[in-house]
């Protein structure tokens, strides 16, 4: 059978109302998901879908710029061109990191309806259940204690805790999920690159008392050095996020050896180059999450059955749906005592009349 070519791409604009707001980093916030829906459709009928998030100030890209690359150079570049050369015919294409990643998965999306497969043994995920994070944004602290209770209440059980602003705030805010919550949950930091270099290693080390699993990205990107002696002293178990955004990025690490985990998200590398850096995170002994990029519910399916794979033993943020008030699919997941179910999420579609409803115009 000829191996199907990419017929049309199509992008959609949307907007979901979130409880709150995120906020994370020095200055970073998100107040709605307004991302993008990105649509293949086959040569042979077959169709898939993936969410793009716009991400300006972590990726440079808004919702015009991702609905503007795919209109006016990728799908040129893909349209009649053999659906499994999708990946590499991007390449030349740079940044762009979540247009790319979207077209990668809604092509794996539609090549398995194609081959009559599911889309979990097209990427070999193996395993019927997946661990989940939940991310808990800076904020008052009896706003965030009282959304870190919503979602335990929903079945999450390990908290991704953002820090960076104000120290001593983020260890009191640690503390109080402790004292509510004991050993039921599991906690972790994200400093998104702002500790200072002569804090790091004491910091570490005070989360490490603390009983804390991990710990994100604590220095800026660009402190190779001072990032790799963090690493080798050991103090905590490092997740590069921001300093491994690409296969390219993790050739880097490895080799100056700077981080313990990989957190690898599908939005911004596709399942193509995701499966890549996996199996390169695999070979040199590190350990391997996913995040799924603040995704909704189809995002989180999308994110939820790569995490399936065998390789990937860490909990992965697939939660993000829950701070959403409203979503596009006929149905929400459900996390059971810290676990998506892969025939729960492998169900969700979009309804089109949620899309409708959503919709946001472009221009």
């Amino acid at each position: 059978m000829a191996t199907p070519t990419i017929a049309a791409i199509e992008t959609t604009l949307f907007r979901l109302p979130m409880h709150g707001e995120l906020r994370w980093g020095s200055q970073s916030s998100l107040s709605e998901a307004r991302h993008v829906l990105v649509t293949v459709r086959l040569s042979d009928g077959s169709t898939g879908v993936a969410e793009a998030p716009p991400r300006p100030t972590i990726y440079g890209e808004t919702a015009a710029t991702i609905t503007a690359i795919i209109s006016e150079e990728l799908a040129p570049r893909l349209i009649g061109q053999p659906a499994a050369w999708a990946w590499a015919r991007m390449l030349p294409i740079r940044n762009n990191h979540t247009a790319k990643g979207a077209i990668d998965m809604a092509v794996h999306d539609a090549l398995a309806q194609s081959d009559g497969q599911t889309l979990a043994m097209r990427l070999g995920a193996t395993r019927d259940r997946v661990r989940v994070s939940y991310i808990l944004g800076i904020g008052e602290r009896d706003e965030v204690l009282a959304e870190a209770e919503r979602v335990v209440d929903q079945g999450v059980r390990v908290l991704k805790v953002k820090v960076g602003r104000d120290w001593e705030d983020d260890i009191a805010r640690i503390c109080d999920l402790q004292a509510m919550f004991g050993a039921r949950v599991e906690l972790y930091a994200d400093a998104n690159e702002t500790m200072a270099a002569e804090d790091a290693a004491w910091r570490l080390a005070a989360l490490r008392d603390l009983g804390l699993l991990y710990c994100e990205e604590p220095l800026p990107v660009e402190w190779m050095r001072a990032r790799a002696a963090l690493r080798a002293g050991e103090h905590l178990p490092i997740i590069a996020d921001d300093s491994a955004f690409t296969a390219r990025d993790l050739h880097r690490e490895i080799e100056l050896d700077t981080f313990d985990i990989l957190n690898i998200k599908t939005p911004r590398t596709g399942y193509t180059e995701s499966l890549t850096m996996m199996q390169r995170a695999a070979v040199a002994g590190k350990g391997i999450m996913v995040g799924s990029q603040a995704g909704s519910a189809i995002g989180t399916a999308r994110a939820a059955i790569f995490a399936a794979r065998p390789e990937i033993a860490h909990p992965s943020e697939l939660s993000f749906f829950l701070k959403l008030k409203e979503d596009l699919c006929t149905a929400s997941p459900r996390i059971i005592d810290g676990e998506l179910s892969l025939a729960d999420v492998a169900a969700l579609h979009i309804d089109p009349a949620r899309l409708r409803e959503m919709r946001v115009p472009v221009g």
